[in-house]
C-alpha cells in the first residue's frame, strides 16, 4: 500500500482506543518498525499527536478522536470490477485484480442494503461461523493466508477473538510461525481447515 494508504489505517487503528506496540502496527501495515516511527513523526507533524507508552508493555496510543474521510465506491464500481474479473484470461492480472476487488469491498461505503449485500456473502458468513466455533471449543485453524507483500503462505493459528476491521471482520490469533499474537482479515483467508488439535 501507499505512504498515505498507509498512514490513514494507522489512523483508524488507533482510533479504537487501545494501545498498539510498534511491532503490531508493524505487522499489521506489512512495513519495518522504523517505517511505523516515520509515520507517527509525520502525523505529528500534520498536528495529529500520538502518545508514546515506554516500558515493555509499551506502544502508542491516540488519546483523541481524528476523523478520516471515507474512501468511497458505488456498488456499481464493485460489480463492474467482478465483470472484469470474471472476463480475463490473464491468470497474474486475475488474481491482482481479486486483491484490488477485496480492498474495495474492505473499504465500500454504501447505503445499508448495499453494504449487507457485500459483506454477507455465504463464504464470509462459514468463514466467520467456523472460526467463532474454533474460539468457542479452542481449536486449531489452519488457513491459507494472503499477505499483500508475500503472497499466499500457510499459518497454522489459535483464535481469541473477533473484531470489526473497517468494513469487514477480523480475528485476533496466536500464529505458531510468529509465535505472537497476530490480527487476520478474514476476507484475506483463501482457505481454511478446522484443526481436531486444541489449544
Amino acid at each position: 500500500m501507499s505512504k498515505l494508504s498507509n498512514l490513514l489505517t494507522m489512523i483508524l487503528l488507533l482510533n479504537n482506543g487501545r494501545k498498539y506496540s510498534v511491532k503490531e502496527l508493524a505487522d499489521t501495515l506489512e512495513v519495518s518498525p522504523r517505517m511505523i516511527r516515520s509515520y507517527k513523526n509525520d502525523l505529528e507533524l500534520a498536528g495529529i499527536y500520538v502518545d508514546t507508552i515506554r516500558g515493555p508493555y509499551g506502544g502508542y496510543v491516540l488519546n483523541r478522536n481524528v476523523r478520516v474521510p471515507k474512501r468511497k465506491f458505488k456498488h456499481k464500481d464493485f460489480l463492474l470490477l467482478k465483470k472484469v474479473i470474471n472476463k480475463l484470461d490473464d491468470e497474474n492480472l486475475t488474481s491482482e485484480l481479486i486483491v484490488l476487488a477485496d480492498k474495495v469491498q474492505g473499504i465500500y461505503q454504501g447505503s445499508k442494503a448495499e453494504t449487507t449485500e457485500l459483506n454477507i456473502d455465504d463464504n464470509m458468513k462459514s468463514k466467520y461461523n467456523a472460526i467463532s466455533r474454533a474460539i468457542k471449543e479452542h481449536y486449531k485453524v489452519k488457513i491459507l493466508y494472503y499477505s499483500y507483500n508475500k503472497g499466499e503462505n500457510e499459518r497454522i493459528i489459535h483464535p481469541h477473538d473477533m473484531f470489526l476491521f473497517g468494513n469487514g471482520w477480523g480475528t485476533a490469533a496466536y500464529c505458531e510461525a510468529k509465535k505472537d499474537l497476530r490480527h487476520f482479515e478474514l476476507k484475506r483467508i483463501r482457505e481454511y481447515t478446522i484443526l481436531e488439535e486444541k489449544f
